[in-house]
């Protein structure tokens, strides 16, 4: 039997996350929406796509719950995405009730499904998806980390003229502008960034990397980024389907992990066909550690007003 995968919220970012996951091929693909047409309309132009790309994928769009029923994958994109001088903070109660509706109406259908969360801010709906659902922690996991580090990727290669693949990072912390780029851990085929370039250009990469997601905002003025986060969304799918066993930085529920207990956070993780099938403990030094202590601070914060 093929995998299933949902896709709540068909906006760019989810209608986005399709076109990259129907590439790979590893699941049939349902796309919900509360706008009538819209989620039917992007699937089935999807749908025609697959024949010039030689892919045998099935893509549904609806507007009803029901054509969730016996996913694998639950990804939630939907949500109200920023705006020019908003921050990911701002959208957490409006974001909450719909990420709330979206975990009640595809868990009763979907029992054993894992939940991979986009929908800002991110770390928050992760948890408030987790209790909602009430699932085990580790079928819960919230994309940053992958887009984050990515966008930092990008950014040492275009400052090195390197190409992308001999670039390493690492970005952990929560997913916003106190997040935390391990710069000590982030390599160019092995050399230290830190020994890459010089400490204003690194600090710059750095500063622009936490910044990264707001850039893109003040230029479209109308809308978020959605290329990179939906392909940071299918890289965990892919991972989680085929049980790669792949390590990536992810928002997963701590239980004590970098002494943070009852929290989602930006970690290393290993993604499975399980979920979450473990966290890496980096060993952190202390300006690393009092910056991750600083930005859970943030998501502690927004949790506790979600009074869960």
């Amino acid at each position: 039997m093929k995998n299933k995968v949902s896709i709540i919220g068909t906006g760019m970012t989810g209608s986005t996350t399709a076109h990259w996951l129907a590439e790979k091929e590893i699941a049939d693909l349902v796309l919900v929406d509360v706008v009538e047409g819209m989620p039917q309309g992007k699937a089935l132009d999807l749908l025609q796509a697959m024949p010039v790309i030689g892919k045998d994928v099935t893509i549904v769009g609806s507007n009803d719950y029901d054509a969730t029923a016996g996913s694998d994958i639950v990804v939630i994109t939907a949500g109200l995405p920023r705006k020019p001088g908003m921050s990911r903070d701002d959208l957490l109660f409006a974001n909450a009730d719909i990420v709330r509706k979206a975990t009640e109406e595809t868990i009763k259908r979907s029992p054993e499904a894992i939940f991979v969360i986009l929908t800002n801010p991110l770390d928050a709906m992760a948890y408030l998806a987790m209790k909602v659902a009430g699932v085990e922690p580790q079928r819960v996991v919230g994309q940053a980390g992958v887009l984050d580090s990515a966008r930092m990727r990008a950014f040492v290669a275009m400052e090195l003229g390197v190409s992308v693949e001999n670039i390493h990072c690492y970005v952990l912390g929560g997913h916003g502008d106190e997040m935390v780029p391990l710069t000590r851990a982030s390599n160019v085929a092995g050399i230290p960034l830190e020994e890459s370039m010089p400490p204003d250009r690194l600090a710059a990469i750095v500063d622009r990397t936490r910044k990264g997601g707001g850039e893109i905002v003040s230029l479209l003025k109308t809308g978020s980024a959605y290329y990179a986060p939906a392909v940071a969304i299918a890289q965990m799918v892919d991972a989680i389907l085929k049980d790669k066993h792949l390590i990536v930085p992810a928002a997963a529920y701590l239980q004590g992990e970098y002494g943070l207990k009852d929290i989602f956070f930006g970690v290393p993780v290993q993604l499975g066909r399980s979920g979450v099938e473990k966290i890496i403990e980096y060993k952190l030094s202390e300006a690393e550690l009092s910056a991750l202590q600083k930005s859970a601070q943030g998501v502690a914060e927004n949790i506790l007003k979600l009074q869960l």
